[in-house]
């Protein structure tokens, strides 16, 4: 029996698919639930299995553009599964008679001259610019190397002077084109501005100092920034509604709850999984899900689902050393918190300067359903959490918010 195998749709708005990477060669023996192939979406890479056990029939190419239902494989179930080894066969080593030496092919020759058959004037240019009138081919008589020979040899500021110029080019995925299209979109249909303010993060440095061993003892999982910047987030987005909401044509959408996006790092780009209900998390399973999602994402595992929805995003261009950013908006949301390094800079203490941890903080958003007044009131709210996280964050209770 042979069995076409159909691309399944991965998300309700996907169409199409597009075949990254055969995992299997024409004519292999496949094992039912085999991964045989990674296919990119528009929102993420997925593993396509086998439906059944059998000989495959690959029937499109890697990098083809395959709509969702389209048949993209056979697979002869009657076939017997091979014994031993899959592999096919290695032919017998022949000792073969040498091949006679095919003939070079006949290179124009290419006449070089002595620094000698210059003339003074080509001699003088030449040795200002520290050339060998050997690598030119003079224009003169007999090859002589003439005035304008080398002025039009000494290079120019600009001018290519031997070293590599090569390139390359290679197709972009499906989700980095993606990517593209709904940044540009983003820029062209939204009134996109940026708000920026400082956090000076010497109280949460020392509360993981003081509880980041115990935490990660207990839990399993480490005592990082982002349970803080979400949980400080949650906080801002119930007192300014407005955030987090988005716009649906006339009307603006507003949430009860808060899904936050995570932008993470993926093998095959940006991926933004989103934490469910983070009003209902603590620290630990804040982090735990941050962690869950971030493996899924490294290991090629996250699903669409996983990614669908949110209603705010969180991107933290520190880990790569990004002092300040403006992050763009990841619609249909209105607002996003991007996060960058840590670097001690002098501040001003009670009329003292000190040296303290500060990061830069950035809310782009939406101007079209959020006013000035509420995104500053929100990332000031952000700020405030974050440099008293103990009384804001923790109810002034750090080993239950810890669950310690």
């Amino acid at each position: 029996m042979i069995l076409e195998m159909k691309v399944p749709s991965p998300g309700e708005s996907i169409k199409e698919v597009e075949i990254a990477t055969w995992l299997v060669q024409d004519g292999d023996y496949v094992e039912k639930d085999q991964a045989i192939a990674e296919v990119d979406s528009d929102k993420a890479t997925l593993e396509l299995p086998a439906e059944a056990s059998g000989i495959i029939t690959l029937k499109a190419e890697e990098g083809d553009a395959v709509a969702v239902g389209a048949v993209v494989c056979l697979i002869d179930t009657s076939a017997a599964k091979p014994e031993g080894t899959t592999e096919a066969p290695k032919a017998e080593k022949k000792e073969e008679a040498p091949k006679a030496e095919a003939p070079k092919p006949a290179v124009a020759e290419t006449k070089t001259y002595a620094t000698g058959t210059a003339s003074p004037a080509a001699k003088k240019i030449l040795a200002e610019k520290n050339m060998d009138a050997s690598s030119i081919s003079g224009t003169g008589k007999d090859g002589r190397v003439t005035k304008e020979d080398a002025v039009s040899a000494v290079p120019s500021m600009g001018t290519p002077t031997g070293a590599s110029r090569g390139s390359s080019r290679s197709k972009m995925s499906m989700l980095r084109r993606k990517v593209a299209e709904r940044l540009v979109e983003v820029k062209n249909t939204t009134a996109m501005l940026t708000t920026f303010n400082e956090v000076d993060m010497s109280p949460i440095f020392a509360l993981r100092d003081d509880y980041k061993e115990t935490f990660k003892t207990k839990h399993n999982v480490g005592l990082g920034f982002m349970s803080f910047f979400t949980l400080a987030v949650v906080r801002a987005l119930k007192m300014y509604p407005a955030v987090n909401s988005m716009m649906d044509e006339k009307e603006m959408i507003t949430y009860d709850f808060c899904d936050i996006s995570i932008a993470v790092s993926g093998p095959k780009g940006l991926m933004v999984p989103v934490i469910r209900n983070a009003e209902n998390l603590s620290f630990r399973g804040v982090e735990a899900e941050v962690k869950r999602l971030a493996l899924r994402a490294r290991d090629g595992q996250i699903t669409v689902d996983e990614m669908t929805g949110g209603t705010f995003t969180i991107t933290n261009g520190g880990v790569f050393g990004s002092m300040l950013s403006t992050p763009i908006i990841n619609p249909p949301q209105s607002g996003i918190l991007g996060m960058h390094n840590i670097v001690e800079r002098p501040v001003a203490v009670n009329g003292k300067v000190e040296i303290r941890p500060i990061m830069y903080v950035a809310l782009s958003y939406d101007h079209r359903i959020i006013d000035g007044k509420e995104s500053v009131g929100f990332l000031v709210a952000v700020k405030e959490a974050l440099e008293n996280p103990t009384e804001l964050l923790m109810n002034n209770d750090v080993k239950k918010a810890l669950e310690l």
